[in-house]
């Protein structure tokens, strides 16, 4: 028989605005004690330099973190010419240095470059595993790997301003698997110089953005004086991208006990027309979220029951 969870049953997103300093895990133990909720995730790390939008997921919502993860997610960050760091980033030590600082005008000229799907050699000091390891663990231990390029997606990139000479400001949406401190490695390379992330800030994860994003501290406040259900958001709300189809409360039960139902009664009362075979679908009864499923076969699948 397994062991019961410690904690509170509490279901939802918090959206932490992440302080600089704070690693992605260790804003997951402050949210679990400051809740109280018997589990808690984030979607998407963010460096210990970075700051902003970190999606926190409680209990079911831990179910759902993984499309967050596959989401667009905006940034801003200023990249400090003529440095190159050994982690791409303020954090690391100088490895090379360059008297080249790039004009607006040269800049400019190479954003194009940079937007769209590219190829990108993630940093070495990142969580990617190597052989069973994270890489991070290999550079710190002087057996910094060999890292492979990839392809990922930038769908926008734009200069927001040149503070000074050696510094530059740019706002980015990616896809799933960029770095900024790669863009900003390479950015420099492309200027015939070296660069890295001065300042990181995410202002967006799929349909969470700073607006919603409170700090520990306010939570730490509201665990005294408000109810958290005023920052609570529903385990669906990451969901919105994906379409829903209205059960029965027949219909409901038989998913929540991992059975398929027909898909032409649903479809039928639906106002969607475009489902079709092996699209994802939210399952909802009486605006609950009753599970993840799969078009298959004439029949709605689920593969993912919420016990909300």
């Amino acid at each position: 028989m397994g062991r019961k969870r410690r904690g509170k049953a509490i279901h939802g997103w918090i959206i932490i605005d992440k302080p600089k300093g704070l690693s992605s895990s260790a804003v997951v133990g402050r949210v679990r004690r400051l809740t109280g909720a018997a589990k808690v995730g984030h979607a998407g790390t963010l460096d210990p330099l970075a700051t902003g939008v970190l999606p926190m997921a409680l209990g079911e919502a831990t179910k759902t973190a993984s499309y967050l993860m596959d989401g667009a997610k905006a940034y801003r960050f200023t990249v400090r010419w003529g440095e190159q760091r050994d982690t791409d980033d303020a954090e690391g030590t100088i490895v090379k240095t360059s008297d080249v600082r790039p004009t607006k005008e040269q800049i400019l000229a190479v954003l194009g470059n940079f937007i769209g799907d590219i190829e990108q050699v993630p940093p070495v000091f990142s969580a990617i595993k190597i052989d069973g390891k994270r890489a991070y663990e290999l550079a710190r231990a002087n057996r910094a790997p060999e890292m492979k390029p990839r392809t990922i997606h930038i769908e926008d990139l734009r200069l927001l301003g040149l503070p000074d000479g050696d510094h530059a400001e740019f706002e980015a949406v990616s896809g799933k698997g960029a770095y900024m401190r790669s863009l900003a490695r390479d950015m420099a390379a492309a200027l015939g110089t070296v660069g890295h992330i001065a300042q990181l800030r995410r202002t967006a994860v799929g349909p969470f953005d700073e607006k919603q994003a409170i700090s520990l501290d306010k939570l730490e406040t509201l665990r005294h004086s408000a109810p958290l259900s005023e920052h609570l958001l529903s385990v669906e709300t990451a969901l919105d991208d994906i379409p829903a189809l209205a059960l029965t409360e027949t219909e409901a039960r038989k998913l929540s006990r991992g059975q398929a139902i027909p898909v032409l009664p649903v479809a039928s009362r639906s106002p969607l027309k475009n489902i079709s075979q092996g699209d994802v679908v939210r399952a909802m009864a009486e605006g609950r979220l009753v599970a993840l499923a799969k078009i298959n076969g004439g029949e709605i699948r689920p593969f993912r029951v919420m016990n909300l």
